[in-house]
């Protein structure tokens, strides 16, 4: 079965989600006058996202898009700081999410596979946010699908399952690219194929990766541009 589309994870993948939220929290710092330990802010604030996805699945919240799951949990953060400013302030921080640079090849790599596949975003992220992110940083989407879309946030099957609806493809002619191992094996469980690149910053300097264990995946690269050449030579 020919491979026909990749479907990417955002958050970490494609974009260095830590390093943008940290400098728009230390302008909002700046802003208001406040010191705060912004890298440890930013850390609890994604900490934070899939707790808050957990109590959706359980009922004890509604379906909430990701724009107010993290409005949820920045306000909570704040408290805890007792950090109190306007609520047009706290609307606007929370839109940092929407302005998230990407990796610094991940443009090239984009626009190197969209030349042979439909390449789209398969992402929590609710579909407004990654269409201003994807306008923002210039990423060449072919179309943007979100968890939105399913009412099922990854790595729920529904997820990988309608992406692949959606684009008319069988789930074994889509591949997820992610960074993150957990998200793959959830697609590979639901019939996709697998791609893993890895993004070693992603939590910050001196973490490790996820662990992955060698072959695991179907293919396997160090960045979208290599990712491109990897695919070029297995499928020719």
């Amino acid at each position: 079965m020919a491979l026909r589309a990749l479907a990417f994870d955002v958050f970490g993948t494609v974009v260095d989600w830590r390093s943008s939220i940290i400098g728009e929290l230390e302008m909002f710092g700046e802003r208001h006058g406040l010191a705060e330990d912004w890298p440890a802010f930013a850390d609890a604030w994604r900490a934070g996202y899939p707790a808050a996805m957990d109590r959706v699945r359980t009922g004890e919240l509604p379906w909430l898009k990701i724009d107010d799951l993290h409005r949820l949990i920045l306000d909570e953060l704040l408290d805890r700081a007792g950090i109190v400013v306007p609520d047009d302030d706290v609307a606007e921080l929370n839109r940092a999410w929407h302005r998230l640079d990407p990796w610094p090849e991940a443009v090239e790599g984009l626009t190197l596979l969209k030349r042979s596949f439909t390449i789209t975003t398969l992402s929590n992220g609710n579909v407004s946010l990654l269409t201003n992110m994807a306008k923002r940083a210039g990423l060449p989407w072919d179309c943007v699908i979100s968890a939105e879309l399913f009412r099922h946030y990854k790595p729920d099957r529904e997820a990988y399952l309608g992406c692949a609806e959606l684009l008319d493809v069988a789930p074994g002619e889509l591949a997820l690219v992610a960074a993150h191992p957990s998200d793959l094996r959830a697609a590979r469980d639901a019939g996709l194929m697998t791609a893993y690149v890895a993004r070693p910053l992603e939590r910050g300097p001196g973490r490790r990766p996820p662990r992955v264990e060698d072959g695991e995946f179907d293919y396997t690269a160090d960045d979208f541009v290599d990712l491109a050449r990897t695919l070029a030579s297995r499928i020719g």
